[in-house]
């Protein structure tokens, strides 16, 4: 298990911790850590927030967070409906120059509205809980992929699923491929590498086990080619979704089962590597924050960002001075997620990447895509996330570059479908760089 440091939001190495508080008690004393009263109303986060610069109805963050509690301690009052316009891209967080834990208070807020406030038979809920429990369905489209791949494709299915629900007919949905990550895993007979020296415990999260296990092949090739042991746990979604749906509990229980599961295998002397950037933030930064059951600081202790563990325990310079790739990997638009972002890792893969002969990635400017994880896939919120992304889009497009690049599933999906790239991942890249054609047999 790694020595290393884990980097703050500012990209440099420390040991704060996150504690939990409840932002909206019912109890006199509360602990706000440091909460609203460090609030000075700068509007920092305002001026940051993606959703507040091109929706001028939301009110922002500062009335999210801080103001909503102020105004709830002073009388009775409810939750303001607003608050499931945030995305949580979490931008304000690494914005706030005072520390609020602002994404905290929307997150406790959002939970609160949910479970108190929304009716439970609306449209809105049922179709927030669908979006919410991904892992919940995912598991049938996958059973028969291509039925469900021609069936989710058709016009008239995305009709219906927004007059029946409120899902965005604008989107294409996500296909399903033939064979999921952990089923390719088993059938390779699991790790190919033995060594307690060096060994990691894949976080591979829904997306990149149902839609896109070409990712987590990659990571395991990767990984296995620099000497890692790799276990895959037992895992549930990260929780990402559900935080940004206000179901609270829902979330706990994933987490209940992912700490179990990842605790063991540090036990075994595993660090945890995500490949997705929303599930090593929620793994790092929202476990504790919202929940207090044991085991949590030590699952977001020993979490890492996949590039970014390779970054600080490998010599990656060294490793790809002087390799190449195919002309399918050599220009890249690059665009950092949001909670990637937040980790303090935005720079990151422009550096990683430098060595490879013949690649040349440009970085799309820190604009956030606009989809921000089910916010995009709502009908009410489309309009929204395509105003957010279209700087991004501009910047793609302006780039000299016909392939997208991220670390982020839903960036990926609004980077192609605002420019019709096709979009690949970091690790995919390394892949090539690393492994080549030896990846085929493996």
């Amino acid at each position: 298990m790694s020595d290393a440091e884990q980097p703050t939001d500012d990209g440099v190495p420390g040991d704060d911790e996150f504690e939990p508080i409840q932002v909206f008690p019912e109890a006199e004393d509360m602990d706000l850590r440091p909460g609203a009263d460090d609030c000075y109303k700068c509007s920092t986060c305002d001026t940051n927030c993606p959703v507040a610069e091109v929706d001028d109805e939301f009110p922002g963050p500062k009335f999210q967070g801080p103001e909503q509690w102020r105004l709830k301690r002073q009388d009775d009052r409810d939750i303001d409906d607003s608050v499931m316009k945030c995305s949580n891209c979490m931008r304000c967080d690494s914005a706030c120059p005072s520390d609020v834990p602002l994404s905290q208070m929307h997150n406790t807020a959002r939970g609160e509205y949910v479970e108190e406030q929304m009716e439970k038979f609306s449209r809105e809920y049922v179709r927030n809980r669908i979006l919410a429990n991904y892992r919940r369905l995912a598991p049938l489209g996958s059973m028969f992929p291509r039925t469900t791949n021609f069936v989710m494709g058709l016009s008239a299915t995305q009709w219906l699923g927004e007059k029946v629900l409120g899902i965005t007919g604008e989107r294409e949905f996500p296909e399903f491929a033939t064979e999921t990550f952990r089923e390719w895993w088993t059938a390779r007979g699991g790790a190919q590498v033995r060594n307690e020296d060096k060994r990691i415990a894949y976080f591979h999260g829904c997306y990149s086990n149902y839609n896109t296990p070409e990712v987590g092949k990659a990571l395991v090739r990767v990984y296995e080619h620099l000497g890692y042991e790799i276990m895959v746990p037992d895992q549930h979604c990260s929780g990402t979704p559900m935080f940004a749906n206000g179901m609270l509990e829902d979330a706990r229980r994933s987490a209940e089962t992912n700490v179990r599961e990842l605790g063991a295998a540090i036990a075994d002397g595993a660090d945890i590597v995500a490949s997705c950037s929303s599930c090593s933030m929620s793994l790092r930064q929202e476990y504790p924050e919202l929940f207090d059951f044991e085991g949590t600081e030590e699952v977001a202790a020993n979490t890492w960002d996949a590039v970014e563990y390779l970054r600080v325990h490998e010599d990656l310079e060294g490793e790809l001075e002087g390799t190449s790739v195919g002309d399918e990997f050599e220009n890249f638009a690059y665009h950092a997620p949001c909670h990637a972002r937040n980790q303090g890792l935005d720079g990151q893969t422009m550096e990683v990447l430098a060595p490879i002969d013949g690649v040349e990635a440009r970085d799309v400017g820190d604009s956030c895509s606009g989809i921000s994880g089910t916010y995009g896939w709502k009908a009410e919120n489309y309009e929204t996330s395509m105003k957010i992304g279209d700087e991004m889009f501009d910047h793609m497009e302006d780039a000299d570059a016909e392939t997208g690049l991220t670390e982020c599933p839903t960036c990926s999906m609004q980077m192609e479908h605002g420019t019709g790239y096709e979009i690949t991942h970091t690790l995919e890249v390394l892949e090539a760089a690393l492994v080549g054609t030896e990846a085929d047999s493996q």
